[in-house]
């Protein structure tokens, strides 16, 4: 077992090319922890903001390694892990907030925050999924109740997030809407299970409401992108409906609430991570995410794939929305 292995590290907040390929320490899991052998990340609005510095309460002491995502082998499992051998192929999410992340040869992380791979996938393809995985879970399983039938609104349905939620509220049985701004993003959205496609930029919310959702309202708001699309989505809801958001730092208007006696759910997915409790929920629902690959349910959209030493192109794609689905990251 070598002492040192390659990382890829910020040593300041910044554009792209602040990262840089270094040699670190290899670490050794404690007691509660496994050490995997990475095979492939992804790229995550979240990991290119931290490495902005644009989320500082989710700063890293630097030099730090980030990426969130990963999947890889168990090669070291700690004196009171017995959910994981030794080569058990695993996905997860054990860092990159707060702690090591993935974008280095070996990473260490809680026993919670990983399960055991889908086996329908290549292994590096499962690095695609927890993150957006986790979230589009949290948001439509966490935080509302999808039932057979129901209107339900995708904004961003061929981004990361997006495209896991068409999926998910397909198989609970919803009549899917799906937002996208162009005819090839639309077409990719039908692929994916939407029953029905909006381009937002030429068509008011009014409009497709009426069109989609009977005049009423959609059952549920889906929306992981914020801003302008958060207030459209109380414009959107229907009376009693739930919106569900991964970004609700902006100022919004939010008294449609009140008036139609709204629900509004806010996901963090990486929130056990950072504070350290709770991380069991991430594998548990990771585990639930891999039969449901395994059963034809879910699958990741990888759009470009690149190696470790090409971080820096893959977070400028990343940060030109310039793509559908995901951003893969192999360790060559």
């Amino acid at each position: 077992m070598p002492s040192e292995m390659t990382s890829h590290v910020i040593e300041e907040y910044g554009e792209p090319d602040v990262l840089t390929e270094t040699t670190i320490d290899v670490p050794e899991p404690d007691p509660d922890e496994v050490r995997v052998e990475v095979v492939a990340s992804s790229v995550n609005p979240v990991d290119y903001k931290i490495r902005q510095g644009a989320i500082p309460h989710f700063a890293p002491e630097l030099p730090a390694t980030l990426h969130c995502d990963v999947s890889g082998v168990v090669d070291e499992v700690g004196a009171n892990v017995t959910r994981f051998d030794e080569g058990d192929e695993v996905y997860g999410m054990p860092g990159g907030a707060g702690q090591q992340g993935s974008l280095a040869d070996y990473v260490v992380g809680h026993v919670g925050t990983f399960a055991h791979a889908p086996e329908s996938i290549p292994l590096e393809d499962a690095a695609a999924l927890p993150v957006v995985a986790l979230t589009a879970w949290e948001m439509l399983v966490d935080k509302t109740t999808v039932f057979l039938g129901d209107e339900v609104l995708v904004y961003g349905a061929t981004g990361g997030v997006g495209h896991i939620g068409v999926q998910l509220a397909d198989w609970f049985g919803a009549n899917v809407t799906a937002t996208a701004s162009s005819e090839e993003k639309r077409a990719l959205a039908d692929e994916f299970g939407a029953d029905a496609t909006v381009d937002y930029t030429e068509t008011d919310v009014e409009s497709y409401v009426e069109k989609h959702a009977g005049g009423d309202g959609f059952d549920v708001v889906f929306d992981p992108i914020g801003d302008d699309h958060l207030q459209t989505a109380f414009d959107a809801v229907g009376p009693f409906g739930t919106v569900v958001t991964t970004e609700s730092s902006s100022t919004q208007d939010i008294s449609a609430m009140h008036e139609r006696s709204l629900e509004l759910g806010v996901v963090l997915v990486i929130l056990p991570v950072l504070l350290g409790e709770r991380q069991e929920r991430i594998g548990d629902e990771l585990a639930d995410i891999a039969t449901l690959v395994d059963d034809g349910v879910v699958e990741p959209h990888i759009d470009e794939r690149f190696a470790f030493e090409d971080v820096t192109d893959a977070h400028r794609l990343g940060e030109s929305g310039d793509f559908q689905g995901k951003i893969l990251l192999v360790n060559e």
